[in-house]
């Protein structure tokens, strides 16, 4: 699922392939999918894009957002955005799909659910999530200081949450999501069940520094082991709490680690590092 390391991983491999690119035709809603959300259908997106040029890709939050002239594609989570060279081998099931004047394409799938949004950036896009994470300061930005972190906290409904539900809940931190959370928060030895509201001053330092040390190693890495990049590769960074580790050891001190149902998802923690 995209989250800020693969949203920033993706939108810089989409810059190196496509900037400058010359949009030859478009195929939208090919596949049919239940949860796969095109606004009214994608029955626009081939007119809003065609002929145009791709100027730019930025991650934002856990969305990719590509330029294409004054016409703006946005993948959120649950898209897998593929790139292929010219004579490879399309996938026969997509839910857009974009062909270059180079005879590349970019293809979009949906698994479970996603949505792949195209507008004119004039007219603007009435989403809250998108809307949200171009607001918000990125977690890899300097504006996203210490400062910002603790009016983050501070609230007294946030007192009440567990670990997990104040950095995956609400859109407070844009695309950081249940996977990037686990190493998160092993990092800064904090179980994902601990109340805000019981962690030291001295632990919320470190989970701020968990936050942005974690996520820049992802992103440095381009993304997560347990993710696919725009080439279908998975992303150099090897997780520690995962569920390619779970039932396994935890590295630093030879405890377990512990798969846990949690909020509708699951947490992985080690039992000694992150005591509840």
């Amino acid at each position: 699922m995209l989250e800020i390391p693969e949203a920033i991983t993706i939108a810089n491999q989409l810059e190196k392939e496509l900037k400058g690119k010359r949009v030859e035709n478009v195929a939208a809603g090919y596949s049919p999918h239940k949860f796969a959300w095109l606004i009214n259908g994608g029955v626009h997106y081939h007119a809003l894009m065609v002929n145009k040029v791709i100027e730019q890709a930025i991650g934002v939050g856990g969305m990719v957002e590509v330029k294409v002239g004054d016409a703006t594609l946005v993948f959120a989570d649950g898209v897998s955005p593929r790139f292929f060279n010219p004579g490879e081998l399309l996938p026969e099931k997509h839910q857009l799909l974009l062909t270059f004047d180079d005879l590349s394409h970019l293809s979009a799938t949906v698994q479970m659910y996603g949505g792949i949004s195209c507008f004119i950036e004039a007219q603007g896009y009435n989403n809250a999530y998108y809307q949200v994470a171009k607001q918000k300061p990125s977690t890899l930005s300097d504006a996203f200081d210490m400062t910002y972190f603790w009016e983050l906290v501070k609230p007294e409904s946030v007192q009440k949450l567990s670990a997990k539900a104040f950095l995956a809940t609400e859109q407070r931190i844009p695309g950081l999501g249940n996977g990037v959370l686990q190493d998160i928060l092993w990092h800064a030895r904090i179980h994902p069940k601990r109340k805000v509201s019981r962690l030291s001053d001295k632990e919320m330092v470190q989970l701020y520094h968990s936050i942005k040390t974690v996520l820049q190693e992802m992103v440095r890495l381009g993304g997560r082991d347990t993710e696919k990049d725009l080439y279908g590769k998975s992303g150099g960074y090897e997780t520690v709490m995962s569920s390619k580790k779970a039932g396994g050891y935890c590295p630093a001190c030879g405890g377990s680690i512990i798969k846990e149902a949690y909020m509708g998802g699951s947490v992985y923690y080690c039992t000694s590092c992150q005591p509840l």
